[in-house]
Order: C-alpha cells, then structure tokens, then sequence
C-alpha cells in the first residue's frame, strides 16, 4: 500500500510534467488549488498567476526530474528547466505543501547551470555532463 507521501510525490511528478513538459492548462487545474499560495519571488500570486508565466515562455521550455522527496505535507523536487529563453538552463529545487492530493503553496530555489570552466568544484550541477557538452 502506498503511503502518503509517495502518493504526494507521485501526483507532484504527473503536475510538473502536465504543466511545465506537455502545457495543458486545463489538465493542470486539478493539481493546482484554485487558493494555491505562490513564495517565488519571479512568480506573480496564485494558480493564474503561475500559469501565465509558463503561457509566455518558449513552447520549448521543459522541465527535467532529478529528485522528488516527500515528507508528511511537503514535497521536494529537484529538476533543471530549460529551453525558456534565457542564456543558461535553471537548476531547481521547488518546495510543494499538499493538502488532499492537491499543492496548495510553493516556495522555490534557482540558480543558472554553470558551464565546465564555471564550476568551481569541476562538477557539474545536474546529472553527469555539463551544459556544452550534451
């Protein structure tokens, strides 16, 4: 049997790729409480006004899963988005409160992807391989 939080993690999985990888808005409005509670500071408030930021971006924006941790209401995703238009992919971590199997508030953390030379640490920041070099 499943426990909450993997069906938390689960339902946050089918909303980021409904939204940010297959943009069907109207699919969309099932995860998202019409009260949803938005913390990012580029982010303007609500569902709409989140929606309305991915409607302006690149349709070749996408939304790549690293990581998904839930613990009891909250869910952790990991990802990298890219293809929004601007010169580096972000690395994000999103912050997700869910009540009834819908997210009702987000919080978030972004930083660009740095190239090879950039990297401090010689790492890269996401998967294996650096930005140049897939």
């Amino acid at each position: 049997m499943s426990t909450l939080q993997e069906k938390n993690k689960a339902i946050v999985r089918e909303a980021f790729d409904t939204l940010f990888n297959q943009r069907d808005y109207t699919a969309a409005e099932k995860f998202w409480s019409p009260d949803y509670i938005q913390h990012s500071a580029h982010i303007a408030p609500g569902r709409e006004g989140l929606f309305e930021l991915i409607k302006s971006l690149p349709a070749e924006l996408t939304h790549e899963l690293d990581l998904v941790m839930a613990d009891g209401d909250m869910v952790m995703v990991r990802g990298r988005f890219s293809g929004h238009g601007l010169p580096a992919p972000w690395i994000a971590a999103d912050f997700v409160r869910m009540h009834n199997g819908v997210l009702v508030e987000h919080w978030d953390i972004i930083e660009d992807e740095v190239s090879r030379a950039a990297s401090v640490s010689g790492l890269p920041m996401y998967g294996d391989t650096f930005p140049e070099e897939r």
